[in-house]
């Protein structure tokens, strides 16, 4: 039996959390070896159709338990999943309210490592869009990174870094993100999904730390930097 990917292992890991209630906060970080595709539960259609594909799909494909739209993970991407417990105090008073401590600790952290970054908040959502609208780059519902959402992570031009989703049960909340620490292979995410006219929209809505920091930015120490500022938050 071939080893399992580490995204495979995210996805079995997430659905772990919630199988069952969950009593203290748990987050497990995630360094991606090779590319995979991961799609909301929303996108099985594209599913089947990639795993139907003659000689198999280009890379891995996995089907997701949270809607939203498809993610490229890989050597480009760290990932983040907290588990927390009903009532948490990050959740907040709403949906879009659970991102806002997240989103704002992701932020500081890049901007501690010398990257302009800002959580972007729900007020300044619509204007954001527009603006980005404006340029010739129109909302991509298909791809997560091809929209923005309260408390995502930007640049000052409104290009996204971090994206946020979450998953709610009777027994907790999920809550995911994805840094992109250099630039995807957007051509071959958007190829495998028949999207090949978005791959420029996609290169323009979104940027890496690499790209807006001086130097290169170490996957490694901004995990140890997210690592211990949760602990130093939720414990």
């Amino acid at each position: 039996m071939p080893p399992t990917s580490v995204a495979a292992e995210e996805q079995s890991w997430n659905r772990d959390q919630l199988a069952q209630p969950v009593t203290a906060a748990q987050w497990h970080l995630w360094h991606y070896e090779q590319p995979a595709i991961v799609l909301g539960c929303s996108q099985r259609v594209a599913y089947a159709r990639l795993l139907a594909m003659p000689g198999g799909p280009p890379m891995e494909v996995l089907l997701r338990e949270s809607g939203g739209g498809a993610v490229l993970t890989g050597p480009w991407m760290l990932g983040l999943s907290l588990a927390l417990p009903i009532g948490h105090p990050w959740l907040g008073q709403g949906l879009l309210e659970s991102y806002r401590h997240l989103g704002q600790l992701f932020a500081e952290l890049l901007v501690a490592e010398g990257v302009p970054a800002r959580a972007l908040p729900p007020a300044e959502l619509p204007a954001q869009q527009a603006a980005l609208i404006a340029r010739g780059l129109p909302v991509l519902d298909w791809a997560c990174f091809g929209n923005l959402s309260p408390w995502e992570v930007v640049d000052a031009q409104g290009r996204k870094i971090v994206g946020l989703a979450q998953r709610r049960r009777q027994t907790g909340v999920l809550l995911v993100a994805g840094l992109l620490l250099t630039e995807p292979l957007w051509a071959s995410l958007c190829d495998a999904l028949g999207q090949g006219k978005d791959v420029d929209v996609l290169r323009q809505r979104t940027v890496s730390c690499g790209a807006l920091a001086d130097g290169a930015v170490s996957g490694q120490t901004l995990a140890a930097a997210v690592r211990s500022r949760l602990g130093e938050m939720i414990g």
